[in-house]
């Protein structure tokens, strides 16, 4: 009994090589590999060898781990498994939780892994729609009753938008079973469609024509300078719209004509480099005046955004989406109703139609190439890439000039 002292305990951790050493009567301190110091005691319960996990060094003292080690030997004798019964405990105490505790353990634990816009998407509906709904409740106490009727609640209003809440509120059970906060899943045996049926299909992605290219272009000015600019941007570089209002002046580099769209303005999470033609940089530099000064590149413009998150924001994409709707408006039947992701898929259907190689076609809209063309291919295409779009903003011009394109597509090789 007693074998160790504070100093070689030090030592070991200091050496930080993983070790167990007995201090007798089952006690055991142990240094894992990550230099986690533990006090485990070793006891055999029913002729089977069992562990007691105590503590850890820096919180209990030798001294103290041996008293507790003494504890636990005293209730070993009396017929107690320690072990067991600290695992009973836990059990009890994590099923006791309140689902507001487990929401906000699942968005600590598991928030880091997923995708900003994911992130900002399941708080938002954890933080208004589910937890006014649940956060009285203990989790364990939460039924597939309770589930049902959040989503009939906001199926009511949105399809959609009961698809991500139900699955916000299976996510969170999820962790709880993983963590033993809860025996079953209460949304494991219902689904959506049966409770307020079939969300609508997706509307499809339009490819804006070169006839809608020349009647839209001429006539964006007509929803004000700082929009028609930013149409323009989003169409010619093939970035999303939450990239460009999220992009500062310091992304943006004239003299090498690049911008970079940083991991976390990126849909993906992965950092890109967008190559500028010169028709894009003359338009990001008719667009810094209606910057006055912010470090945005599309800065708020409404008050009521700017009193709620501070002077220096980013423009809410939504006031670019209603913008086109009047554009729309205003032409009639002289082109669909578009939204600025339609952009995208217009520059990536006429890349196509220009000649443009698919893959440096998809790597200009940031596309991932996927199997093993994203493992073996690193190449960024910068050149490849600046080409094809000095080619498709041409064609934009054209478009804007309200003339025909006659310039022949780029040819493909094929051998």
């Amino acid at each position: 009994m007693n074998k160790l002292t504070d100093i070689q305990i030090r030592t070991w951790i200091k050496i930080g090589k993983p070790v167990a050493k007995s201090d007798g009567g089952g006690l055991t301190f142990t240094l894992s590999a990550k230099g986690l110091a533990s006090w485990v005691l070793r006891y055999r319960f029913g002729g089977r060898p069992r562990e007691l996990t105590i503590g850890r060094y820096q919180d209990i003292s030798l001294a103290n781990a041996r008293k507790a080690a003494t504890d636990a030997r005293a209730k070993i004798q009396g017929g107690f498994d320690v072990a067991r019964e600290k695992r009973r405990t836990k059990v009890e105490t994590a099923a006791a939780m309140s689902f507001r505790k487990l929401a906000a353990d699942y968005m600590e634990k598991k928030f880091p892994h997923l995708a900003a816009n994911t992130i900002y998407q399941r708080r938002s509906h954890i933080e208004r729609i589910i937890l006014p709904k649940l956060s009285g409740l203990a989790a364990r106490d939460v039924s597939t009753a309770d589930v049902v009727a959040i989503i009939e609640s906001v199926g009511g209003r949105s399809k959609s938008v009961a698809e991500l809440v139900f699955t916000a509120i299976s996510e969170i059970f999820k962790h709880a079973v993983a963590r033993h906060v809860v025996i079953a899943n209460p949304c494991a045996v219902i689904s959506v469609s049966a409770i307020i049926g079939k969300a609508e299909p997706k509307r499809q992605r339009l490819k804006l024509t070169a006839e809608e290219l020349r009647e839209i272009l001429p006539a964006v000015h007509t929803i004000g300078e700082q929009n028609a600019l930013s149409v323009k941007i989003l169409l010619a570089t093939c970035v999303r719209i939450g990239e460009l209002i999220k992009a500062e002046w310091a992304h943006i580099d004239f003299k090498t004509a690049e911008w970079f769209i940083p991991d976390q303005n990126s849909k993906t999470g992965k950092g890109f480099t967008v190559p500028l033609t010169p028709a894009v940089i003359g338009w990001f530099t008719a667009l810094q005046p209606f910057a006055y000064g912010s470090r945005y590149v599309l800065p708020a413009r409404q008050a009521r955004r700017i009193e709620k998150y501070g002077a220096d924001i980013h423009l809410n994409q939504h006031s670019l989406n209603s913008m086109l709707n009047k554009l729309c408006d205003a032409l009639g039947d002289k082109c669909r109703r578009f939204t600025p992701h339609d952009l995208r898929s217009t520059a990536r259907s006429h890349l196509a139609a220009l000649g443009v190689n698919i893959i440096i076609a998809e790597r200009c809209l940031n596309h991932s190439l996927g199997g093993l063309v994203a493992v073996y291919d690193q190449h960024d295409y910068m050149t490849e890439r600046r080409a094809a779009l000095e080619l498709w903003t041409d064609f934009i011009l054209t478009c804007e000039a309200g003339e025909n394109w006659k310039i022949i597509p780029i040819r493909q090789n094929v051998r």
